[in-house]
């Protein structure tokens, strides 16, 4: 332990962090930048804080404050001390309503601090695109604004009073009247009033160096504001009391449809006299659908309030009968509204990928400019990267000028980085020139401040340098930012990852097969960290139930990265740093989707296992469960069930039975069906007058030895729809279609049987060789199958996203693989392609549960929509996991986890839905887990439909 772990350990009453995780884990934030640190330190109190301070001066070691690290400039990230206010000074410590004012702790959640407000139909007003996970103390170090700033400004306009520590341990409370001024600070500022009053610009978003002008006498004094967006480097922010404003009662949302981008720029000044609360814009080419957006190229999403639905309606339709729009639509419905606001904050992580898959990185990614130059400015952005032969895709904050972007800056070689640096240079020059700031939002940190002296002059900039001293003589804070800040294409997070592709199995399609690309997806956005999640979202479990940043996706993906780059984690595949990080991964998928840059931590966790127990003994889950359709199998073929179902239900045996396969003993032992479902398939009549579309129907190993039921009614509803039902050949070479056995082609084959498997428990215990083995014995075995045009139904959600994704990735050199993949459909997507005309029975009842996390994630849930709308199931289905995720819930060490994933969403709703509600679980690890932890059973899509066709 080094003296200066120990002195933490021994003043400081958080943790104290110097592994290598806690360190890995906070080596980048959401910019292009990576700094390691020596340790990581969560304080509980500003005690803790001061503690901190005290140590590290003594040991000449710098501070860094950290939120949310969403910051896309890298001020967040620091070679010193780590000070995380996530995980302890997180709370609302009071909210006056009547005064509107609010008193927080560096490490509230936005929404946490809106959700409380909200009763009281308040809010505060400054509201990022990462609201659901950046913190207050991050948004006051930046000085944040996000889409309503036009109404309600940044967040230094929202700042009453501010509490912090400085790096001597002083503590002050700022405000305005100079209240809370350090000694010092207002000498420097009478000294300079000149060079203040004439040396910034004047617009909306200006952001960039620290904001000295607040402390003019005409402005009040006002140290509180000026200390807003010093990004760490004045001091340490312990508690802030906050304004907050009134929310309107009803909104709408006009979304105004324009050629191009700069049409849409030039026409965003003229709306500001109308009121609105946001103005923003985006282009086509960052939106992977214009469902249900006006036509045109680009787009101003103008949101308006009122008191009453018709009032902020009436506003909207003002604001579209001035603008001159090719199209324009207006929303006041809630759920409308958030879905065409989740296209526009998406954009933040779906602007990392240019349209063809390739990468962009931030750097230059919310400059600003006075509104009216916007549309000239943009022009002269467009020819900017026109001349040096990159690509970006603006988007953001037209109403005030301020622009996002990621641009496709080469950062892995040096003819790259060095182009990066001219850009910026470039570019800097454009701002300035028309009366621009180079930071609008997010900071200047290491990625603009080499460059202010383009924007303010070098004497401003030694001014800044000055108020730096007086706050912080010892530069012990964030040293480096804003102030002689290290060169803007140095400490470059790319710099340390391999160049050459590493050695995979999956083939990692959208990344050019590099793993390492794959891991660069991640660039911090943090929508895994949020607390909750709406609608079907899924990402991330894991998270949601620990806390840890270990446990999110990103957290993972920081890990994934650092094992890469071989200098902090540094035994590559075999580190178990990575391993524990990825052991409560529920393999969910929820990333694959609801993750912005569509991160897949299933397949990077599934990759990581194959090599890290590579010759190696596997935990005894992986032979367990992993291997789990050779012992079903078995078990069906020597008609052992009855005997298994009675064992297990010895409580000694089960005991046993779980120590040996490393099963969670809270866990109950899913019963073996006496009659497999294929079983019962053979002993069916058949009806050959049937003339409709063959079906394939997929027996997966759930269906055919634990839930027969589901694959009897699925039958059942199939045939009702007038389709004609198969299953796979189960003999190699060009078997029959349709009977399960096809032994009238057994003469002119080796005798040699076998069963599909999509390989899915494989594939999510890392065993990818067996999965490899397995797929391609399936491939075999379908051949017949992709002779014929016939679908490829599949009923247990999990199994069709294996065959849609994995099967297609892992066996990506068998072009089997992608036309099985192509032919997979849901039991909802089969009846509606290939029965679009048939009616399903009348349900005519409530359901609740929740979409399987797979079926989000990969397959999509529309046609299972329609099809419940079809037959009178009415209400929605809720979105998160259920828990128990295939073999994760009932390997041992899991289970605390699995059933807190189960109490985020799917038990809550189960318990508040309506009695006679219709529980619908398509998985079978939803349905056993909905039995095992709530007593309620869960039933398949199909069984519900087979059930009532019974009735009628």
């Amino acid at each position: 332990m080094t003296d200066l772990e120990a002195a933490l350990r021994r003043a400081v009453r958080g943790e104290v962090g110097f592994d290598v995780t806690s360190r890995a884990l906070t080596t980048m934030d959401a910019s292009n930048y990576r700094r390691v640190p020596l340790g990581v330190v969560a304080p509980r109190d500003a005690d803790d804080v001061a503690a901190v301070l005290e140590v590290c001066r003594e040991h000449a070691v710098p501070v860094v404050a950290r939120g949310g690290g969403t910051s896309i400039a890298g001020q967040a990230t620091g070679t010193g001390v780590v000070v995380d206010f996530t995980r302890h000074m997180n709370r609302l410590v009071s909210l006056d309503a009547e005064a509107r004012t609010a008193v927080v702790q560096p490490g509230l959640v936005l929404d946490r601090l809106q959700d409380a407000a909200a009763p009281h139909g308040l809010r505060f007003g400054p509201d990022p695109s990462t609201h659901s996970r950046c913190t207050l103390g991050g948004m006051i170090g930046n000085n944040s604004c996000g889409s309503h700033s036009v109404a309600w400004g940044t967040t230094a306009d929202s700042v009453r009073e501010l509490t912090v520590l400085t790096a001597r341990g002083k503590r002050l409370r700022l405000g305005p009247e100079w209240a809370g001024a350090p000694d010092g600070l207002r000498d420097l500022v009478d000294g300079g009033l000149a060079r203040l009053r004439t040396g910034f610009p004047d617009l909306p978003r200006r952001i960039s160096g620290y904001a000295l002008d607040a402390l003019l006498p005409e402005r009040g004094g006002d140290v509180a504001r000026s200390f807003c967006g010093s990004e760490g480097t004045l001091g340490v922010l312990t508690e802030a009391s906050v304004r907050l404003v009134e929310a309107p009662r009803a909104r709408a949302l006009a979304v105004l449809g324009y050629t191009d981008e700069a049409g849409a720029a030039e026409a965003a000044a003229g709306l500001l006299p109308y009121g609105p609360l946001t103005v923003e814009g985006m282009a086509a080419d960052l939106v992977p659908s214009t469902e249900g957006l006006p036509r045109g190229g680009a787009w101003l999403f103008v949101e308006t309030g009122g008191d009453s639905e018709a009032e902020a309606r009436a506003r909207a339709d003002a604001i579209v009968r001035a603008a001159d729009v090719v199209d324009a639509r207006v929303v006041t419905d809630p759920a409308g509204r958030r879905t065409l606001w989740r296209v526009r904050e998406d954009a933040s992580g779906t602007a990392t990928r240019m349209p063809d898959g390739s990468e962009a990185w931030p750097g230059w990614e919310d400059c600003a400019v006075p509104p009216a130059r916007l549309g000239a400015y943009l022009r002269d952005f467009r020819a900017l990267l026109t001349s040096h032969g990159l690509r970006g895709t603006p988007y953001g904050h037209f109403g005030d000028g301020c622009i996002h972007v990621r641009i496709d800056f080469d950062l892995l070689t040096d003819t790259g980085v060095a182009r990066f640096r001219r850009f910026s240079q470039e570019l800097a020059d454009v701002v300035v020139a028309h009366g621009g700031s180079l930071s609008g939002e997010h900071g200047d940190g290491q990625a603009r401040a080499e460059l202010l002296p383009r924007m303010y002059g070098e004497e401003t900039v030694a001014l800044f340098e000055r108020a730096k001293a007086v706050w912080d003589p010892d530069d012990l804070l964030n040293p480096g930012m804003l102030v002689r800040p290290a060169p803007l294409d140095t400490n470059l997070r790319f710099s340390v990852l391999p160049r050459e592709p590493v050695d995979v199995a999956f083939g990692y399609p959208s990344d050019g097969g590099d793993f390492s690309a794959a891991v660069r997806r991640c660039v911090g956005v943090a929508k895994c960290r949020t607390t909750s999640v709406s609608g079907t979202g899924v990402m991330c479990p894991s998270f949601r139930a620990t806390g840890e940043e270990e446990h999110s996706t990103r957290g993972r993906a920081r890990l994934l990265h650092e094992m890469l780059a071989g200098e902090l984690v540094t035994d590559g595949w075999r580190s178990t740093e990575v391993r524990d990080a990825l052991d409560l991964c529920l393999s969910c998928k929820g990333c694959r989707s609801d993750c912005p840059v569509e991160v897949d931590m299933a397949t990077y966790k599934a990759e990581f296992l194959h090599h890290h127990y590579a010759g190696r003994r596997r935990p005894a889950a992986h032979y367990a469960m992993g291997r789990l359709p050779v012992w079903l199998r078995w078990a069906a073929r020597v008609r052992m069930a009855p005997v298994v179902n009675a064992l297990a239900s010895v409580g000694p045996l089960a005991a046993a039975a779980k120590r040996l396969g490393g099963i969670a003993a809270e866990r109950d032992l899913p019963r073996l069906a006496r009659e497999p479902f294929t079983r019962w398939w053979r002993g069916r009549a058949a009806d050959p007058g049937r003339t409709g579309d063959l079906v394939v129907l997929w027996p997966d190993t759930f269906t055919e030895h634990l839930s027969p039921s589901v694959g009897r009614a699925a039958v059942r509803v199939l045939e009702a729809a007038g389709l004609r039902v198969a299953l796979p050949p189960t003999l190699r070479g060009r078997a029959r279609v349709g009977d399960g056995t096809s032994t009238s082609s057994a003469a002119l084959l080796s005798t040699r049987r076998g069963r599909v498997c999509c390989g899915l428990t494989y594939v999510s215990t890392g065993q990818l060789d067996q999965a490899r083995a397995v797929m391609r014995r399936t491939l075999d075995l379908m051949a017949p199958v992709l002779e014929t045009s016939a679908p490829v139904v599949v009923l247990e959600p999990s199994c069709a996203a294996a065959l849609r994704t994995d099967l297609p990735e892992l066996l990506h050199d068998d072009p089997r693989a992608a036309r099985l993949a192509a032919r997979v459909l849901t039991f909802a997507e089969a009846l509606e392609r290939h029965a679009p005309h048939w009616a399903p029975p009348a349900v005519d009842r409530p359901v609740t549960g929740q979409t399987h996390c797979h079926q989000h994630a990969v397959l999509g849930d529309a046609p299972d929509r329609r099809l419940r709308e079809a037959a009178g199931l009415t209400g929605e289905l809720t979105g998160g996991c259920c828990g128990l995720a295939g073999n994760f819930g009932f390997e041992k060490g899991h289970y605390d986890v699995s059933a807190a994933c189960a109490e985020d969403r799917l038990l809550p709703a189960v318990r508040e839905a309506p009695e006679d509600a219709v529980v619908l679980a398509d998985g079978f690890s939803c349905r056993t887990q909905l039995e095992q932890l709530a007593g309620v059973r869960g039933r398949h899509l199909a069984e519900v439909l087979a059930e009532r066709l019974g009735e009628e």
